[in-house]
């Protein structure tokens, strides 16, 4: 349904996108995950044909999408990092602008106001001044005006920066319904619990390229270790972290504090680890463990976390 492929653009000396290729299918949710810098927003942009790529080619259900006036548009709905309403104007008249912008108007706007207010849990807030909204309901009716045409192909960037977690979680429940709809749906977030959430596939970004796609449970299968040992020490004095850093099925070890934090290969070999400890001065009092995530994929491939990136 959505087609990216060699996309490049390049500001000046900075190569923002670098030949970022990937296909998103019907009623897949396809997740764009980096830092911020990734090029992330400037790949929404090309998509959206806000932004002419300096090479490559963008295609909706097949058809390329060339400049402005081009028909596949009409398929695609956009939700902004950036707030796109009226603050002055009613929840129901910025629908009413939006939904005139793709031609609607009369019977056929007010059912499509009533079906995404109605969608993203604003119905009885209609007739309100946006102003008066919180930020979390700002980003619920940005979303809903993206919809009042009835895209097939949604692009969300980062549609939950700033809001609290209950708004988050409505947004999320708002996103499966459409998903559940049939719809594609390319979303781009630096939080990585929200792309291991929501999407079907992943392209993991950094610097302007896709270093990495496969679904969350192909991108975990590339993370250097198969648990986190997180390991509560009586007291903080434990002198043998290189020791430990040696043993065999151990990855990684570092201590904070009083934790000590192991990354092994297998939980088969947990046992050994903590009769080791004892017999090495590292009385502890807590275990617990720990699945890789994707900021530990990131880590891996990158050398850095998504929160320093």
């Amino acid at each position: 349904m959505l087609t990216a492929e060699n996309l490049k653009k390049a500001y000046g000396s900075l190569q923002a996108v670098d030949g970022v290729s990937f296909r998103v299918g019907p009623g897949e949710v396809f997740g764009l995950l980096g830092p911020n810098g990734a090029g992330k927003t400037t790949t929404i942009g090309m998509l959206a044909g806000l932004v002419a790529p300096d090479s490559g080619e963008v295609r909706i259900a097949g058809h390329h999408i060339s400049g402005d006036t081009s028909p596949q548009k009409r398929r695609l709905g956009v939700v902004p990092q950036e707030l796109a309403l009226f603050d002055e104007l009613s929840a129901a008249a910025n629908l009413t602008l939006f939904g005139a912008l793709y031609g609607l108007s009369g019977a056929a706007a007010a059912k499509e106001q009533d079906r995404v207010l109605t969608l993203v849990g604003l119905a009885d807030r209609a007739k309100d001044k946006v102003s008066n909204f919180s930020g979390g309901m700002k980003r619920r009716l940005n979303l809903a005006a993206a919809l009042m045409h009835d895209p097939q192909v949604i692009l969300l960037d980062e549609p939950t920066v700033g809001v609290d977690p209950q708004s988050r979680n409505a947004i999320f429940d708002n996103l499966e319904t459409l998903k559940a709809a049939g719809k594609t749906l390319l979303y781009t977030t630096h939080y990585m619990e929200e792309a291991e959430r929501l999407c079907d596939h992943i392209a993991i970004m950094d610097h302007g390229k896709v270093i990495a796609t496969d679904t969350v449970a192909g991108l975990l299968r590339q993370a250097p270790v198969s648990s986190f040992v997180l390991i509560d020490l009586v007291a903080n004095d434990f002198a043998n972290l290189v020791e430990a850093a040696a043993l065999p099925g151990v990855v990684s070890a570092t201590l904070s504090g009083r934790q000590l934090r192991l990354g092994v290969q297998s939980m088969g070999d947990l046992p050994e680890l903590l009769r080791w400890l004892l017999s090495h001065g590292g009385e502890f009092e807590h275990v617990q463990t720990e699945r890789p995530t994707l900021e530990t994929v990131f880590l891996h491939l990158t050398g850095r976390s998504l929160r320093d990136a």
